[in-house]
């Protein structure tokens, strides 16, 4: 089962192969574009929260992440020892209560059960504010094994968004690392 415990046993048996060692390039590229340094945003499924640090540097000040893993922010807070504790949510998103502008994506979504995606896009349309946006990234393809990771298609992805988001973006991100150049969808939403 999907649940704190499986995640928090994957990071004590450093069994993290989600982790890229680094911020997600399509995830830079795209807040690097972001003005705005008091944007609210939000990382779910977070992990070593590389690109919220990479935000925290750059002068964001209202970031936050959440895990469900309280072991994953051990690198967060030796690299960024200042990062808000209390922007660390140790928790499980679906119970979550606050309101951003921004949530950005990038290994959450393919880790929980695809039977909960309804429910996630519900409650990212919920914690949203209105004209809030969704961004990041999701896998390309389905995969041949049982995960996580969990892909999709193309189809797929337009069905379940469309419904609460408008679909400024989703297509194929000529940024991502090579060893899932192609196979990542780089999505930008706007609740509808």
């Amino acid at each position: 089962m999907l649940n704190a415990e499986y995640w928090e046993e994957r990071w004590q048996a450093a069994q993290t192969g989600w982790d890229i060692g680094e911020a997600s390039p399509p995830l830079l590229h795209y807040t690097n574009q972001l003005t705005n340094k008091q944007l609210r945003i939000l990382i779910p499924g977070a992990g070593r929260a590389y690109e919220a640090i990479h935000l925290h540097q750059q002068g964001f000040t209202e970031v936050y992440v959440c895990d469900w893993a309280a072991s994953a922010f051990a690198h967060l807070r030796q690299v960024a020892p200042d990062f808000p504790e209390a922007h660390l949510l140790v928790g499980n998103f679906f119970e979550l209560d606050l309101t951003v502008d921004l949530l950005l994506e990038q290994t959450f979504f393919c880790a929980i059960d695809p039977e909960l995606r309804p429910q996630y896009v519900q409650k990212a349309a919920q914690i949203l504010r209105p004209g809030g946006r969704l961004a990041g990234v999701l896998f390309a393809h389905p995969f041949p094994f049982q995960g996580p990771p969990f892909g999709g298609t193309l189809e797929e992805y337009r069905s379940l968004f469309s419904a609460s988001f408008h679909i400024l973006q989703l297509e194929i991100s000529p940024y991502s690392i090579a060893p899932r150049l192609g196979n990542e969808y780089f999505i930008e939403l706007e609740v509808a």
